[in-house]
């Protein structure tokens, strides 16, 4: 079983990794240092780029290092906010403008691809959410209703009875389907932005970590592992992987662990049986399942199966709590082999809601409590038309972004969010 993700396998490693440096242990001007080369940052180096714009992006890792190639590739409408939730927290106008805010969102992601011919597996398919329980069903009603009369967003609902039509298992207690989201190979989609600011002028490069930032006079140095990078603005596009070189930030951000198994290849009537139109999936428990199946029809299945930090061991239990949970929703594939197992940081912040804005002096975008394919490259946009000086259509995402009291950046309380989850569950 492989420890990484399924997608790197599907990427040329020329596309992740840059070939030069753009320090050479001295000091480089730039007009805009990126720190991190996920979503984010290579939407907003872009952007930058073709307005004339010197920009050095710097990761750390590989392009796509961190959720941007470890996700599930699912490109879905809305927030981890429902919209209930969005309309007792912001009202009803303010409410629909954010919700109009992520549909627009993947309207931009396909539009990118088309412009800058991202070949990257994109696919209109629509999600299914799916009924743990039964009152979640009756719950989907009220959210069918809700959506069709403030958010003027139409989704339609299928039985237990019926549901064999989308999913083929019997576990759930219907569905609610979304035709607005879509799928993708978010590593290719990483690749892709990355030769696409690279294209547009942006310097991209790898290998590089970010260790200090510091202001001299009116101009940032960014000191790094190969040398100093000076800079006139920063823009933190670090996300679930941001660390004490920014400490504001850090504190504003929750790392949690997301996990993902890979079987090997189904048989095309067995991929058929499993997901009859091929839909992205996830399902209604706190604790949450999601799934999906891959171009050469690997069933994808992940999930929060554990609340500790990404690591070897961790992942190992993870994928077991995985398997055990893809065999209960498809017994049928209790004898396939697990090829792949991986975990990554998904970054959430205290309120669920994704944020864009200035802190401490520099530019972030981030926050994206798993919706991140779509919202992280809209937001990696808005926030470098803001640092271009260009007017702002809907600045929706820099409301106060307040620390989260008793937190530096370390996540202590997860084993007890996990435990609260695991027990809301059992009673919701």
């Amino acid at each position: 079983m492989k420890d990484y993700p399924y997608w790197w396998d599907t990427v040329p490693q020329s596309t992740v990794h840059s070939s030069h440096s753009i320090v050479g242990g001295h000091q480089s001007p730039v007009d805009i240092a990126i720190v991190g080369a996920g979503y984010t940052g290579l939407a907003a180096a872009r952007h930058l780029a073709r307005v004339g714009a010197t920009v050095a992006v710097l990761e750390r890792e590989r392009i796509g290092f961190g959720a941007s190639s470890r996700n599930g590739g699912q490109v879905l409408t809305g927030f981890k906010v429902g919209p209930a939730a969005l309309v007792a927290r912001y009202g009803e106008r303010r409410a629909r403008e954010l919700f109009d805010r992520s549909r627009d969102s993947i309207e931009r992601v396909e539009a990118l691809i088309a412009q800058e011919s991202i070949d990257c597996e994109y696919e209109r398919v629509g999600h299914l959410q799916a009924a743990w329980k039964r009152s979640h069903f009756e719950a989907f009603r009220d959210e069918r209703e809700l959506l069709s009369r403030v958010f003027h967003h139409r989704v339609e609902l299928v039985s237990r009875a019926d549901q064999r039509t989308e999913l083929g298992s019997g576990v759930y207690h219907g569905l609610l389907v979304d035709e607005g989201s879509r799928a993708l190979n978010p590593a290719r989609y990483a690749a892709g932005l990355a030769g696409a600011a690279t294209r547009a002028g942006a310097r991209v490069v790898t290998g590089v970590g970010v260790t200090r930032l510091a202001k001299s006079g009116s101009r940032w140095i960014v000191s790094t592992t190969d040398g100093d990078v000076e800079a006139r603005d920063v823009l933190l596009a670090t996300n679930g992987y941001t660390n004490g070189a920014a400490p504001a930030l850090q504190r504003r951000l929750v790392p949690i662990g997301s996990y993902i198994i890979a079987t090997e290849p189904l048989s095309a009537a067995e991929a058929a049986s499993v997901l009859p139109r091929g839909r992205v999936v996830f399902d209604s428990k706190h604790y949450l399942y999601y799934f999906r199946l891959t171009s050469d029809r690997r069933l994808l299945f992940g999930g929060r199966a554990e609340f500790s930090r990404p690591g070897p061991e961790t992942t190992r239990r993870a994928a077991a709590i995985l398997r055990s949970g893809l065999v209960k929703i498809f017994p049928e594939l209790a004898a396939k082999a697990i090829e792949y197992a991986w975990g990554g940081n998904v970054a959430f912040t205290r309120d669920q809601m994704p944020r864009a804005g200035k802190l401490d002096g520099m530019y972030f975008a981030g926050g994206y409590c798993g919706h991140g394919i779509a919202m992280a490259t809209y937001l990696g946009e808005l926030v470098a038309r803001r640092m271009a000086g260009e007017p702002i259509e809907h600045p929706l995402f820099d409301d106060l972004f307040a620390p989260i009291p008793f937190y530096n950046g370390r996540p202590w309380f997860l084993p007890l969010v996990g435990a609260y989850y695991r027990f809301r569950d059992l009673v919701d």
